[in-house]
């Protein structure tokens, strides 16, 4: 996390929100030494659930084919 000086924040604070947004790194504001304020950056939620995750994993095996160990229930 990065420190910046409040004279120095407000010197540069259009490119430090652009740099907050693009890196995702968070910026703490200090006036005197003493932390004040923090820029973060906004987290956006998707517009559906439906396929958040498409792409992030997938199957290895058939989840309907018979398996071939046989079950304890099975055992007399």
């Amino acid at each position: 996390m990065k420190t910046i000086k409040a004279s120095e924040f407000k010197a540069k604070c259009l490119s430090l929100m652009d740099d907050v947004a693009l890196s995702g790194e968070e910026i703490v504001v200090t006036k005197n030494g003493k932390p004040v304020s923090k820029l973060v950056p906004v987290k956006t939620r998707p517009k559906e659930v439906y396929g958040l995750h498409r792409g992030m994993w997938q199957l290895k095996d058939d989840l309907v084919e018979p398996v071939s160990e046989s079950w304890d229930a099975e055992k007399p």
